[in-house]
């Protein structure tokens, strides 16, 4: 398949993946808040009837009475007209799913493998990428069952699983594809929770009810235990989503660690909306998640650069780099496989293009070392730091 009409397949799957992600943690989002906002039912009649809570709102130039009933009416038959919030997240997990093979399967040589990290086949990789969300979903849901009435102690049995994926994944792959992998880790985790015990759980209770049974409560029960999780790890995932923008963040040695130092802030922020929902404003969470990202900013900050005051570095001595390393994918004409353009449309294949986008490599191929990707065109330190100095000189062409 030629690299064009990737790119193509892979914009349109990365469109439809955002779309379905906005409806199904938009959703997610409403209901949490939907539940925290319920108030028990005025009439007698409702409660008679099965009602647990219920909430007026007014929206869109309307007015909406939500009443929630735990198994269903008691007084008359459930309405045959029910809307399952499924296909919002199996949507978003599939389109997910195309665009981790398109970006991180067809490309494995470039974007799933950095040799420096682990020197892996093609084939090999992409394995590892497959028995990880595999792997992912087992333990996590091992641990649910194992730890189904100590709650506390789940979350934090779920919470070292994911640091240690992050601290292994990060010693497999390359550091953007790690982070990705961890989000795609989580994502199952979330669509898995749905269709394998939320869906199916009220499925059996739908039955129980429709044959005029006592429902089970228990399949709600864990129903909603998967829900919570899942809501606590929305902002996490969402994070993983856009990281592969900000290299700074996964980059570094101890890229596995900002993963989690992120991770830990989405999940504060999370909790307090949560806690806004029931009236309790508790600043210190979205001051805990600030001063997490702020550390987190201030031990990724560059250090100082003694290059300026260096030998001085002519254009002459970098420009074959610039040829050899980075004009092979940053050219109006790429001659790397798999770059039918530029990559974000940067040029490097002239000296003017060089000079205008000499602060972006400083900071990609200099700073972060995230490019050339996976390091494929086998870009030395010594040519880094050539090139690091001469634009630390003032890149003079």
């Amino acid at each position: 398949m030629s690299g064009y009409v990737l790119s193509w397949f892979d914009l349109v799957a990365r469109w439809f993946h955002f779309v379905a992600g906005i409806s199904w943690i938009g959703a997610s989002f409403y209901f949490v808040w939907l539940d925290n906002h319920l108030a028990a039912p005025l009439k007698s009649e409702d409660r008679e009837n099965g009602v647990i809570g219920e909430l007026w709102s007014v929206h869109g130039g309307g007015f909406y009475h939500n009443q929630k009933f735990l198994t269903g009416p008691t007084r008359e038959p459930l309405t045959q007209n029910l809307h399952w919030f499924k296909w919002e997240a199996y949507s978003t997990w599939l389109s997910g799913m195309v665009l981790l093979t398109i970006v991180y399967w067809f490309g494995a040589q470039t974007f799933l493998i950095d040799p420096s990290v682990m020197p892996l086949s093609p084939a090999a990789a992409i394995a590892i990428s497959i028995a990880s969300l595999v792997i992912g979903w087992f333990v996590y849901d091992g641990l649910c069952r194992m730890l189904e009435r100590r709650p506390r102690v789940l979350a934090a049995s779920v919470f070292i699983f994911l640091v240690f994926s992050s601290w292994a994944l990060y010693h497999v792959f390359s550091g953007r594809a790690a982070f990705i992998h961890v989000g795609a880790i989580i994502g199952t985790i979330m669509v898995a929770n749905v269709f394998f015990v939320i869906i199916p759980g009220q499925r059996r209770m739908l039955a129980q009810i429709r044959a005029g049974q006592r429902p089970d409560p228990r399949p709600g029960i864990l129903g909603k235990q998967r829900s919570v999780h899942n809501t606590y790890l929305t902002l996490p995932v969402l994070f993983t989503m856009i990281s592969s923008h900000y290299p700074m963040t996964y980059s570094g040695t101890y890229g596995w660690l900002v993963l989690v130092a992120l991770g830990v802030a989405g999940v504060l922020v999370r909790y307090f909306f949560i806690l806004t929902h029931r009236a309790r404003l508790v600043w210190v969470l979205p001051a805990a998640a600030a001063l997490v990202i702020v550390a987190t900013a201030i031990a990724l900050a560059p250090r100082g650069s003694a290059s300026a005051t260096a030998a001085p570095v002519s254009f002459a001595r970098v420009e074959p780099i610039f040829a050899q390393r980075c004009a092979v994918c940053h050219a109006a004409h790429p001659t790397q496989p798999g770059f039918p353009i530029a990559p974000a449309g940067v040029l490097l294949d002239a000296p003017a293009h060089i000079a205008a986008n000499a602060p972006r490599v400083r900071e990609q191929a200099v700073t972060t070392r995230a490019m050339p990707l996976g390091n494929i065109t086998h870009m030395t330190d010594t040519e880094r730091t050539l090139v690091g100095a001469w634009i630390d000189q003032g890149a003079q062409i």
